[in-house]
C-alpha cells in the first residue's frame, strides 16, 4: 500500500489525480487543499495551506506519506508579476516547507513546474536545456526547482505546459474552455499568433504524475501534449472541432495585448524521455477535445 499525499486538489490537475488515485486498490490517498473540499467525489480530504509550515508539518506527522504530488501553486502569470511577494510565498517558500517535511519521512517529492522557466527562443525544450525565465512566475518556479534539487529525500520535477481539461467546479477556466465559451456566446476573441506551445490534457498530466509516483523514478521529466501549435491555431482547432464561428477569432501579436508579464514566444516541451522511460502515451489535441466532449463539454 503506497500512501500518496496530493496538494491543490481543488485545481484542474488535482481533480484529475484524485479521480484516478481514489479508486486504486494499492494506494491510500490523502487529498489536500486550501479551505473546504470542493470536489463532489468521495475521498479522504484535509485542509492544508502550503504557505503555513505548521499546517504542513501537522499533515505530514499524521499521514506520513510515501509520495507527495505537489500541484498547489500561484499560476496566473500576470498576477505573479504584480503580486511578487504572494508569488514567492506560494511558489518558493511553500516548496521549502514541504521539502523539510518530506525529508523527515523520506517522502518522494514530485513537484509540478513549467515551461515558463525557459525564454522561448528555441523550443520545444528537452529536460537538460538551459532555463532563462522571462517573468517573475518563471523565476520563482525555477528557484523552487533549484531548491528541490538539494533535497535529501527522493525528488522528481515534472515540467508541463498550457494544461486544459474539463473541471467539476465550473467556476474555473482554461484556454480551451475560454475559447469555446466565448465563441458559443458569439463574442469575438483576440488570440496571439506568435506564442507556440504543446498544450497538455489534464488527464495525460495526471497519468504521467501517477506513473512517476508508482515507479519511484527521479529526476526531471517533461509531461505535455504531442502537438506543437500557436495559441491562435489552438483556438481555430477548438472552433473547428465544435463547429463554432472561427471568424470571431482575431489574430493578434503579443505586443498588442499589453500583458504585464512577458511570455516565452516559442516554448513547447519534448516528451521523448517520458514516452521511453514511463510508457507515457498522451492524447492528440483532437483526441483530447473528443474526450472533453464525451465528459459533457458539448
Amino acid at each position: 500500500m503506497k500512501k500518496i499525499l496530493v496538494t491543490g486538489v481543488n485545481g484542474l490537475l488535482g481533480q484529475k489525480l484524485v479521480e484516478r488515485l481514489a479508486v486504486m486498490p494499492d494506494v491510500q490517498l490523502l487529498a489536500t487543499g486550501k479551505g473546504i473540499k470542493r470536489h463532489p467525489d468521495q475521498f479522504q480530504y484535509a485542509s492544508m495551506d502550503v504557505t503555513v509550515p505548521q499546517e504542513v508539518d501537522a499533515i505530514f506527522d499524521w499521514f506520513r506519506p510515501d509520495v507527495l504530488i505537489h500541484t498547489a501553486a500561484m499560476t496566473q502569470v500576470d498576477d505573479c508579476e504584480q503580486q511578487q511577494a504572494a508569488c514567492y510565498a506560494q511558489n518558493v517558500t511553500a516548496v521549502e516547507s514541504l521539502m523539510r517535511a518530506a525529508e523527515r519521512f523520506q517522502t518522494h517529492f514530485i513537484h509540478l513546474s513549467t515551461d515558463f522557466i525557459f525564454d522561448g527562443e528555441a523550443g520545444p525544450y528537452k529536460e537538460e536545456d538551459t532555463p532563462n525565465p522571462l517573468s517573475y512566475y518563471g523565476y520563482c518556479k525555477l528557484e523552487a526547482e533549484k531548491k528541490l534539487m538539494q533535497c535529501t529525500s527522493p525528488w522528481t520535477i515534472v515540467r508541463t505546459i498550457l494544461v486544459f481539461g474539463l473541471l467539476k467546479d465550473t467556476g474555473r477556466s482554461n484556454i480551451v474552455l475560454w475559447v469555446k465559451s466565448n465563441l458559443l456566446q458569439k463574442k469575438p476573441i483576440r488570440v496571439v499568433t506568435d506564442q507556440f506551445r504543446t498544450p497538455t490534457l489534464a488527464e495525460d498530466l495526471a497519468d504521467g504524475c501517477i506513473r512517476l509516483a508508482l515507479s519511484g523514478k527521479q529526476g526531471i521529466y517533461h509531461i505535455a501534449g504531442p502537438d506543437f501549435m500557436s495559441i491562435y491555431e489552438l483556438a481555430c482547432r477548438v472552433a473547428e472541432f465544435f463547429h463554432l464561428p472561427k471568424q470571431l477569432i482575431q489574430p493578434v501579436d503579443s505586443a498588442t495585448i499589453n500583458q504585464p508579464a512577458k511570455r516565452p514566444p516559442r516554448s513547447g516541451l519534448c516528451i521523448d524521455k517520458a514516452i521511453q522511460e514511463l510508457g507515457y502515451a498522451p492524447h492528440t489535441f483532437e483526441q483530447a477535445l473528443r474526450l472533453m466532449q464525451e465528459q459533457g463539454m458539448g
